[in-house]
């Protein structure tokens, strides 16, 4: 059976890089390329990915709320989070949301091209790396919910004073889309709907 695969990397030399590496090996049809999560929607009722290999930051909408997406109006699609970032938050809000596998990306072309084909099959596929992790939670000696970052608890105070994102972005030295990003992290993270629910928190004083 061929699988066919759609990218989802916002850094365009890497996503190039990996159309050139699966692209030449059998039973693998690259069938779409993209550079964010809204463009990845848009795209996957015509081309019908098998699986999906979604990089875990992106500005926008990062890879945890995409997979969370694909996996609620897409089922039959398999995500893989392929990504350099080694962190709780995205490996357990990746599987949360959905995801069949996780992997870094200086994974072997082997287990790339492994993965994307047991993924299709229904299988999951963690990295070496991560796999202990994971086994860990589910015995219970990780919390359930990684803490937020400094960075985070920033973002999150500024939003219960009312800020607006690029009035963050300005307080903070940053990017409206790293702003989004924290922001998205922080509620899933507190299992909140949205700022205003966050707002709420901060308010309360529990942040």
């Amino acid at each position: 059976m061929t699988v066919r695969v759609l990218l989802v990397d916002d850094q365009i030399l890497m996503r190039s890089g990996l159309r050139k590496l699966l692209e030449i090996e059998d039973g693998i049809e690259i069938v779409a390329d993209v550079g964010s999560g809204p463009d990845a929607l848009a795209v996957v009722p015509a081309c019908r990915p098998d699986v999906a290999l979604v990089d875990a930051r992106m500005p926008g909408m990062d890879g945890i709320e995409l997979i969370t997406r694909l996996t609620a109006d897409h089922p039959a699609i398999a995500s893989i989070v392929l990504t350099t970032f080694d962190e709780d938050e995205y490996l357990f809000g990746a599987l949360k949301a959905g995801a069949r596998g996780f992997l870094l990306k200086d994974a072997s072309p082997e287990d790339l091209v492994a993965a994307i084909h047991r993924a299709a099959a229904g299988g999951t596929v963690l990295s070496d790396q991560v796999a202990g992790r994971v086994v860990a939670q589910l015995r219970g000696e990780l919390p359930a919910v990684p803490a937020l970052s400094s960075r985070e608890v920033e973002v999150a105070r500024l939003v219960g004073a009312g800020a607006s994102n690029r009035e963050i972005a300005a307080e903070l030295f940053i990017t409206e889309g790293t702003v989004k990003n924290h922001v998205s992290s922080t509620l899933r993270k507190l299992g909140l709907r949205d700022r205003t629910q966050l707002a709420l928190r901060i308010a309360n004083g529990d942040l």
